[in-house]
């Protein structure tokens, strides 16, 4: 691939949208490297974008649902077969290794295969023949969809929200984030290509952008990945047309190791490290704090630096010995570095992990050497907050009605992890406040995409992936065909 930089567009009604203001995406390994470009659209380009997707949907609706299978299908070939390109554009533009990057895509279209798979069996008809006569369930897709999407995972989700979108009739206008929008507006043109044009459209921009896609009155549901405080505009936004809602936000997820657990158990703890620090722990449902009980406490952090030390190697994306690259962006950096700082200054201890492969890179990027933060209180901002970066805190339990407490004791509620023996695991599993538990495992290797996911509390409203993610773009729309009988309570 050329180191050329990189020039997208909006899409508008099946073209590309010019636009003489553009911002620069930067390469945050290498921060004076220009990956490429977006464009800065404006709320009128917004606009336009809604009015194609509205006066397209009408025949999208009605066109055949086995027409609306086979032209995704087709769809998923072609990311599949540019996989290699969006693989390195994505790694450069984000920071996340190669290997992370081919595996957002695998993600992807495994999800888009399972929707297509699915669908016809989801939206059929319901029909009951019953004592009062007929009734028929229909699910009418709603009509145009916003689906707004941040940039730690971008071609997952937005796929996550374009698949059922679009396979039960909604027609939809995107918005990439401007921290990682090449990759994913490559990927969105190839699958828009493969519709009729206004079905699939896509604007960039700033707060007016958003604004306009999430309060204008033909916009019929609102996507949205991405923080929970941006999440609280938006349903105001929505508030005065009571738009549908999807809304996959922040975790602050935990990690429950009961006493039983095998401290000893190599796959285990790393399986544990990749869940604190894949894509440079930049992810909603990553385990960012860590509960071990007592009596084991001492053992596991041994053993968890140990493994650590193995997996973790930092330096650049295109390395295939590197497991971890820079953060995504100087602010995140910044961010995190803060929250270890303050809790530096409340007596915790603050312990480098992992190898640093490349020092000369590792300076001049947005690099951090992932970090490990012991003897801090709950209270701590890095314990209590979302740190979204590459550290994580572990502290001791000393019962099960503590940790539980602990571990619920938070504004969030998307995924967690109990680890130990199994039936044990799931009694407590029970009494977490969470839209998704994992049983000794955590993070993406946990997640099944036939399975709905979502937060409870303030992680979210409604669900994605699994049947669940397709329901959540249709309306049921019920039709009786009753027998007509007296009823006896109505007078003649």
């Amino acid at each position: 691939m050329s180191n050329e930089p990189v020039v997208v567009h909006a899409l508008i009604n099946g073209r590309q949208l010019v636009t003489e203001k553009r911002y620069g995406r930067e390469n945050p390994a290498n921060p004076s490297e220009i990956v490429g470009y977006g464009p800065v659209n404006t709320r009128e380009d917004a606009v336009l974008a809604i009015d194609a997707a509205a006066a397209a949907f009408p025949a999208w609706a009605a066109t055949p649902i086995d027409e609306r299978i086979q032209r995704m299908q087709r769809a998923i070939e072609k990311l599949k077969a540019a996989a290699p390109e969006l693989t390195e554009l994505l790694s450069r533009e984000h920071g996340k290794p190669l290997y992370d990057a081919q595996g957002e895509i695998v993600v992807s279209t495994m999800w888009m295969e399972y929707a297509c798979s699915r669908v016809k069996d989801v939206i059929q008809d319901e029909v009951q023949e019953h004592d009062h006569g007929r009734t028929i369930i229909s699910h009418d897709p709603m009509g145009v969809v916003t689906a707004i999407f941040p940039w730690n995972y971008p071609i997952s989700l937005s796929t996550i929200k374009i698949a059922p979108a679009v396979l039960t009739g909604n027609t939809m206008v995107l918005k990439p984030s401007p921290y990682a929008p090449l990759a994913v507006s490559k990927a969105i043109e190839l699958i828009a290509a493969e519709f009729p044009p206004g079905v699939i459209n896509m604007v960039h921009g700033e707060a007016d952008v958003g604004v306009e896609l999430t309060s204008n009155p033909k916009i019929a549901k609102i996507a949205f990945t991405g923080g929970t405080n941006t999440a609280k505009h938006i349903m105001k936004s929505a508030a005065d047309t009571i738009k549908h809602l999807t809304l996959e936000l922040g975790g602050n997820d935990a990690a429950i190791f009961l006493p039983e657990f095998d401290v000893n158990d190599e796959r285990a703890m790393r399986r544990l490290v990749i869940s604190n620090f894949l894509n440079g722990g930049q992810i909603c449902m990553i385990a960012k704090r860590v509960y071990v009980h007592r009596s084991i406490y001492d053992k596991f952090v041994e053993k968890y630096i140990e493994a650590a030390n193995k997996w973790i190697r930092v330096g650049s994306p295109f390395n295939p010995e590197v497991t971890i690259g820079p953060v995504n962006n100087a602010a995140q950096l910044k961010y995190v570095k803060e929250l270890i700082e303050d809790a530096k200054s409340r007596g915790a201890k603050v312990i480098p992990l992992g190898r640093v492969l490349e020092p000369e890179l590792f300076e001049q990027g947005y690099f951090m050497q992932p970090t490990l933060v012991l003897d801090v209180d709950s209270n701590a901002p890095i314990v209590a907050e979302e740190q979204f970066g590459p550290a994580v805190p572990i502290m001791p339990y000393d019962d099960e009605e503590q940790v539980i407490s602990l571990v619920n004791n938070s504004i969030y509620g998307l995924t967690s992890s109990v680890w130990g023996e199994e039936e044990h695991a799931v009694r407590v599993a029970r009494r977490i406040e969470a839209g998704t538990t994992m049983i000794n495992t955590a993070a993406i290797m946990g997640l099944d995409v036939r399975f709905p996911f979502g937060g409870v509390k303030q992680s979210g409203v409604g669900r994605e992936y699994g049947i669940d993610g397709l329901l959540a773009y249709v309306e049921k729309h019920v039709i009786n065909v009753p027998i007509f009988l007296d009823l006896p309570y109505i007078p003649e």
